[in-house]
């Protein structure tokens, strides 16, 4: 298998596993072939044993709701790439902090040889490509229902820190006017 079609069965962009391989940091065996880059066949057969497990997470209490349908989102998605879901994991709470108990709980646990999620932002608004990492070189997986998913509640928490900073450099007064605008300015001119 190539290096490409690895990293997409694994959810990792293709860009981010050539920069693995390149410094020596790919958590499978892998050596270059002419311009191609291949994965070793005994790297790329699934783990036999272990169970899948559905991670859900909404920030507050009031999002509730969102949480049984990103629920049946995940186990809908899961069950039709054949994964026999063993368990389901939901949390409320921010992970802003870093403190998601329950799936630093999975995270631990060595018998959880897959977890999926909806978005990436799901476990992790930062730093998310270091828990990928950590689980491939265990030969454990994240699976992202929606990768490239963008949430508006990163929009919001930039949108709060810009507030904050922008009440500190200029006063409370019009901190939220120029926040709201600076998010503006960076969405309009962000591709579309």
């Amino acid at each position: 298998m190539n290096l490409k079609e690895w990293a997409a069965r694994e959810g990792v962009h293709h860009v981010t596993a050539y920069r693995w391989f390149r410094e020596g940091k790919l958590p499978v065996p892998a050596r270059r072939v002419g311009r191609l880059i291949l994965v070793e066949p005994s790297a790329v057969e699934p783990a036999s044993e272990g169970t899948t497990v559905v991670y859900a997470r909404v920030s507050s209490a009031d999002q509730k709701a969102e949480l049984d349908r990103q629920v049946a989102r995940v186990v809908t998605w899961a069950t039709g790439r054949s994964l026999t879901v063993s368990r389901v994991v939901i949390e409320v709470g921010s992970t802003v902090d870093g403190r998601c108990k329950e799936f630093l709980t999975l995270l631990r646990d060595p018998t959880v040889t897959t977890i999926v999620v909806e978005h990436r932002d799901r476990f992790a608004r930062f730093g998310a490509e270091y828990v990928e990492a950590a689980l491939s070189a265990q030969g454990r997986r994240l699976l992202v229902v929606d990768p490239a998913g963008v949430d508006d509640e990163l929009v919001g928490d930039v949108t709060e820190i810009l507030t904050s900073l922008c009440a500190r450099l200029y006063g409370s007064r019009g901190a939220g006017r120029r926040a709201r605008r600076a998010v503006e300015v960076v969405t309009e001119g962000a591709p579309g």
